[in-house]
């Protein structure tokens, strides 16, 4: 099948953010890239001959093992100059002290204005990625190669980068598109299982959120989808990147009361419950797929979600082999986590809640009692 673009423009900018939908496309990413280079210095009037074509290739040791030679081969036939800059695995590279050795990297490369940064890898990779190239004189290209199902469906797009610290994650980020992303469905085939069931957790999360049709089609190919099926599985990923790609177009600094926040359905536990696990033994599809479970218990109680409705997200959950416990922490550390989410007021917690499916509402305050009924009874001590 041919590859697919998707372009992205947000209004009030000139620059436009291409996702490439591409089987077999990290074979062709120097194309792809070089492509869009050229394109966007035609447009500008620079010329083609102005452009550097140097490129530091973010990643971690076990996608440079599966995917590296591969990508750097491509960018060489491309005529790119690709440099490898390994960091560690997981949210463990989203540090200040590793994006410091980025920073030091760049400089020790000479990287310019014209140069840019490639994230090959989850996550992770991409938000620590984005947020040093937003931070590199002041902003320089950047391109994702997500190899994660997590990655290319949820933060792939948007351009949301960014570290942790030690009072809770993302804290310190900011806003960078990237100018490509290129999303091959075949690196998906070296995904651990439960990596892969975690990625479905934010695709369910689109659909219940902000996508009720998209929910339906993952609920009638719930086994497909958990069976790794693979026309299945590139189909609702491309769907996946153009849900989340139409919300993010409308709101793309995540305003207050915007439509972006809808997005983060099941985010405010989820979010709580990596943070005080210190982002160890849950992964974040995972974190998120309680924190459905939990938001869809107080969409039913305070925003009058259907109970039939809610129990069809459990169903597919379930069938997923989604986490449904939270595991053994306590009411008081989960909620003290919650008031340092970033939709929190003077220290009060507030969820995005659901009426109906795809329709997720913007933050609101539940009372207290209700989040700590439904904690305990989701497995959270007193």
């Amino acid at each position: 099948m041919a590859a697919r673009t998707l372009k992205i423009r947000y209004p009030g900018r000139d620059a436009e953010s291409h996702v490439v939908f591409d089987a077999g496309g990290l074979d062709r990413l120097g194309v792809h890239i070089s492509a869009g280079r050229g394109a966007r210095a035609g447009a500008s009037r620079r010329g083609a001959a102005q452009l550097t074509r140097r490129a530091i290739v973010i990643s971690e040791p076990r996608v440079t093992r599966l995917y590296a030679r591969r990508a750097l081969g491509s960018l060489k036939r491309s005529g790119i100059d690709a440099t490898l800059v390994l960091v560690p695995t997981g949210e463990r590279a989203k540090s200040a002290r590793e994006l410091t050795r980025l920073w030091d990297a760049f400089a020790a490369h000479a990287l310019g204005r014209h140069d840019l940064v490639v994230a090959l890898g989850g996550g992770s990779v991409g938000d620590l990625a984005g947020f040093a190239a937003a931070t590199w004189l002041r902003g320089i290209e950047w391109v994702g190669v997500p190899t994660s199902l997590l990655a290319q469906v949820d933060s792939s797009v948007g351009g949301k980068t960014a570290i942790d610290l030690a009072a809770g994650k993302n804290l310190a980020g900011a806003f960078h598109q990237p100018s490509r992303v290129i999303i091959d469905p075949l690196v998906l085939g070296t995904l651990p299982p439960r990596h892969l069931r975690a990625g479905l957790a934010e695709i369910v999360k689109l659909g219940m959120a902000v996508d009720a049709a998209l929910f339906r089609d993952v609920e009638r190919h719930v086994l497909g989808l958990a069976a790794r099926d693979p026309g299945t599985l590139a189909r609702i990923i491309e769907r996946s990147v153009r849900t989340k790609a139409r919300v993010t177009r409308a709101d793309e600094h995540e305003r207050e009361g915007g439509p972006r926040t809808a997005l983060n359905f099941g985010h405010t536990l989820g979010h709580a419950l990596e943070a005080v696990l210190d982002y160890k033994g849950l992964l974040h599809g995972e974190a998120v797929a309680i924190g459905l479970r939990v938001a869809s218990r107080l969409s039913v109680e305070a925003e009058g979600l259907k109970p039939r409705d809610r129990d069809r997200l459990l169903a597919v959950l379930d069938t997923l082999r989604l986490p449904k416990r939270i595991p053994g922490l306590s009411v008081g550390a989960l909620m003290a986590a919650m008031r340092l989410d970033k939709k929190g007021r003077n220290g009060n917690v507030r969820w995005v809640l659901t009426p109906q499916l795809g329709h997720a509402s913007v933050p609101r305050l539940i009372p207290s009692r209700l989040v700590e009924v439904a904690l305990i009874e989701a497995g959270a001590r007193r």
